[in-house]
């Protein structure tokens, strides 16, 4: 795949939490939202892929309860102690842009997400 539409450069894949508990969200493409190349491309599964970058966000409730309560266990990752640390919005198969019947589906995990307030540092947004 690559970076040739909207929907695959601008809208969610996922979201990847780092040891500071900071979510980044990435498009198929597993960058930042927004990039429309994979020339810097990092691994977003190591811990400090996109770490010079301010692309990482703190949200106060989204817990490993929420997303669980909101995604597929199996498009959800975790680390050996359980909690979790990425997580898909669709896969292959469910991917509303091949599959426009998932569009709904899609848009009611975004809705869910899109109310989380952000916390920067000890004030909330």
């Amino acid at each position: 795949m690559s970076l040739n539409d909207f929907f695959r450069v601008n809208l969610p894949y996922g979201l990847k939490k780092n040891s500071k508990k900071e979510w980044i969200a990435f498009n198929r493409e597993y960058m930042p939202l927004g990039w429309n190349t994979t020339s810097r491309q990092e691994n977003i599964h190591s811990e400090s892929s996109y770490s010079e970058l301010p692309v990482y966000t703190t949200y106060r409730a989204l817990t490993d309860n929420k997303i669980s309560s909101i995604i597929d266990e199996k498009q959800i990752k975790r680390n050996e102690d359980g909690t979790i640390h990425m997580f898909f919005l669709y896969n292959d198969k469910t991917n509303p842009q091949s599959t426009p019947a998932y569009w709904g589906e899609y848009f009611e995990k975004i809705k869910v997400l899109s109310k989380l307030s952000v916390r920067h540092g000890d004030n909330e947004w």
